[in-house]
């Protein structure tokens, strides 16, 4: 039987018990297919790995034509950045708690991923961010990317910071606040929902600016294009002492005068799921918004 996907990467949560006895376990349901099998590195390293191939995150990207993520959300969010310049799909295994992304459950993984291989299954394509912060006291850009968003926030001081956003060139406003969040559609139910944003359909060319606990009460979450290009400004303070964090992983440094360039990327991530995915059966489940009071 040909196998939908040859060539297949396994990125497991490092240094989780339950991890490593899946990868494991995924590893050999895939050998069973005649797929080839190629282990993260430093997935690897925390698992008793009996001579199966190893690869860099890199070798991956060249070689595979699909990484299968083990863990949760952040197992998945760290692979897609180092994946999407490769255009290969992901799928994940959820292992974490709340799964917004990852949704083969381990109980019936051989089931799932055997449906998967035989080509049955769904794709989507999510846009990302691609940030560049441009400082003004010279030097090399700093740059990440980011698949849920992008936070520009106060670090390590008890005092709000004073921030001038701009997009496609057009001033918007000046807000004194905790911070801003640039969200994906993806990213909408995440930081950008507890912040009191809005649940956007994970398929929209859309970008979602969601302020931080406001100092002017009327501020209100923005939904823009998603080819828009967003420029926040950390403003002169002497009590400004902020950070650019994206999907919470990367932190960036920023000081007053610094410019934060926030764009969609060029390529999408490519997500993959079983036939059976539903978004608002997903929703239903982890907000529970059908259970019984």
């Amino acid at each position: 039987m040909d196998n939908a996907f040859n060539c297949i990467g396994l990125i497991g949560k490092y240094g989780e018990a339950d991890v490593s006895a899946t990868v494991l376990d995924l590893s050999r349901i895939l050998r069973q297919r005649g797929c080839e099998v190629l282990i993260d590195n430093q997935t690897a390293s925390h698992i008793f790995n009996p001579g199966l191939p190893t690869a860099s995150l890199a070798e991956m990207g060249e070689r595979c034509d699909l990484v299968i993520t083990v863990g949760g959300d952040g197992t998945l969010l760290s692979t897609a950045r180092q994946m999407v310049d490769h255009d290969v799909p992901l799928l994940g295994v959820n292992l974490g708690r709340l799964g917004f992304l990852v949704d083969v459950p381990p109980i019936n993984m051989a089931e799932s991923i055997g449906a998967i291989l035989d080509g049955q299954y769904q794709e989507e394509r999510r846009l990302m961010l691609a940030t560049r912060i441009v400082h003004h006291a010279g030097g090399e850009d700093s740059v990440g990317d980011a698949l849920n968003d992008v936070v520009v926030h106060k670090w390590e001081v008890a005092r709000m910071i004073e921030t001038e956003t701009y997009i496609n060139g057009r001033f918007v406003n000046t807000m004194r606040s905790d911070g801003l969040i640039i969200s994906t559609p993806t990213g909408s139910t995440a930081y950008a929902l507890s912040a009191g944003g809005p649940i956007l359909e994970p398929d929209l060319n859309a970008l979602l600016i969601v302020p931080i606990c406001p100092h002017t009460m009327s501020y209100r979450p923005i939904l823009i294009d998603g080819d828009s290009e967003i420029e926040v400004i950390v403003k002169e303070n002497p009590h400004s002492h902020a950070q650019v964090t994206c999907d919470g992983q990367i932190n960036l440094g920023v000081v007053s005068g610094d410019r934060i360039l926030i764009r969609r990327k060029e390529k999408p991530i490519r997500l993959l799921h079983p036939c059976q995915h539903d978004h608002y059966e997903i929703l239903r489940a982890k907000l529970h918004w059908s259970e019984q009071y």
